[in-house]
């Protein structure tokens, strides 16, 4: 399908030629010598590994009550009511899609989409196809916008079309999903976006999100430990016991505990036991505690070295504590001899400080604390008085045991129907 023999139905302000699909559709197939064939009923496209646009390769025609599939290299020229083509010879066998095919009509138009720059999902009410001078037509734009009073697919005067790069179709065909590049545009995303996309998702469109979301097994993990419970649940239950287990091994311990908690009684021990070792010993002693504890709420990701240690070699720990939760890095805590809590210092105050000046002199020597037993009032009162991102939770031997984040309270103490609040518009940058 050579652009430079093409009559465009639109020319933008480039001057490349460009389609509009929905002015397209059922448009007459003319052969060569002129006679009426049929009428153009789809367009294919392949989605490319590289993520970028992707080449329309073929017409899905109607012929009679046949639906036939005609090449991109045998469309001569597009014509306002018609498709010309450049043989009279049609082969004549039914239209079968193959795998990494998307039919636009059928699977965008009128679908929802992935909007990575306001990590939303969107409808395509029209879609742009562009000239490339060396590739043929090209899937370029999508017109995402819908005027109020109309309710059918098509373009929009006044409003462009974007650029198909900053979306992620949901075209919900398999075969067509496996060809596809994993993560292609879904990485610039947060977790947390991709979760709440996840929750406003459909049961279809979520199997496809998470699909993808699998080829990245920290990403999933994340995904995962933003949900909220009962979405979490629900999507895990869908799940093997292996499939399951893969996930929460991924998993922070204490979010991974609160997860093996939301399971059946009957799969927490089967997918307990298939967790590594050590994990499943950490993640089981989380069980122990009642989730509205201090115990439930905290993580047992913690940088506690002797109070000998120097401020250069905190820092260094610091950085080299490449697993360890990034907030729970906030604050350093020392250790005695005997292995009790002796103190904590603010990674702020370690940067500030003298190199060589030992913990021992740098740290809050009695920083606040509460026990595993504390309940969340209390939990949420102390950081508040005392302004702290991190709360270090002891035995009665005063060993530490884990640390409570500002994020840990802040998830149980928002109320639930705050978190259903229509968020504000996230934005990453200029569309590609």
């Amino acid at each position: 399908m050579s652009p430079a023999a093409t009559t465009p139905f639109a020319t933008g302000p480039d001057q490349a030629p460009r389609l509009v699909l929905s002015r397209l559709l059922r448009s007459a197939a003319i052969d060569a010598r002129g006679q009426r064939l049929g009428r153009l009923v789809d367009v294919i496209v392949r989605l490319p590994a590289d993520g970028g646009y992707p080449p329309v390769t073929g017409l899905v025609a109607e012929l009679g009550r046949r639906r036939v599939f005609v090449p991109a290299d045998v469309v001569h020229a597009w014509q306002p009511d018609r498709v010309e083509l450049a043989s009279a010879r049609v082969d004549l066998r039914a239209f079968q899609r193959r795998e990494g095919e998307v039919l636009l009509r059928a699977d965008v138009l009128g679908h929802r989409l992935l909007d990575t720059t306001t990590a939303r999902l969107v409808h395509a009410h029209d879609i742009e196809l562009t000239a490339d001078p060396a590739r043929g037509w090209v899937l370029s734009g999508v017109d995402v916008h819908r005027l109020r009073w109309l309710h059918r697919p098509g373009h929009h005067p006044g409003h462009p079309f974007r650029d198909w790069l900053a979306f992620e179709p949901l075209i919900g065909h398999q075969a067509s999903l496996r060809a596809r590049h994993p993560l292609t545009r879904l990485r610039r995303l947060k977790p947390a976006e991709l979760a709440d996309l996840l929750e406003d998702a459909s049961a279809p469109e979520q199997r496809e999100i998470l699909t993808q979301v699998h080829a990245d097994p920290e990403l999933e993990a994340d995904v995962f430990e933003e949900l909220d419970d009962d979405q979490q649940s629900h999507l895990l239950a869908d799940r093997t016991d292996p499939e399951v287990a893969d996930v929460i091994t991924h998993m922070r311990a204490d979010d991974a505990a609160d997860a093996i908690a939301g399971l059946p009684h009957d799969r927490r021990r089967r997918v307990l036991a298939l967790l590594p070792d050590e994990h499943r010993i950490t993640v089981t002693n989380l069980l122990s505690y009642h989730t509205a504890t201090a115990g439930g709420l905290m993580g047992v990701d913690i940088l506690a070295l002797p109070e000998d240690t120097t401020a250069q070699q905190a820092i260094q720990a610091v950085r080299e504590a490449t697993t360890t939760q990034p907030e729970a890095l906030a604050t350093v805590y020392t250790l005695s001899p005997g292995g009790r809590l002796a103190g904590a210092v603010g990674l702020v105050t370690l940067l500030q400080a003298d190199p060589a000046a030992t913990l021992h002199t740098t740290a809050d020597p009695d920083p606040v604390t509460v026990t595993a037993h504390a309940d969340q009032i209390e939990i949420a009162t102390l950081m508040a008085d005392y302004n702290l991102s991190t709360l270090p939770v002891v035995d009665d031997d005063r060993h530490l045991i884990g640390v409570i984040t500002i994020d840990d309270v802040l998830d149980e103490t928002i109320p639930a129907n705050w978190r259903h609040r229509e968020p504000a518009p996230h934005h990453h940058g200029s569309a590609p």
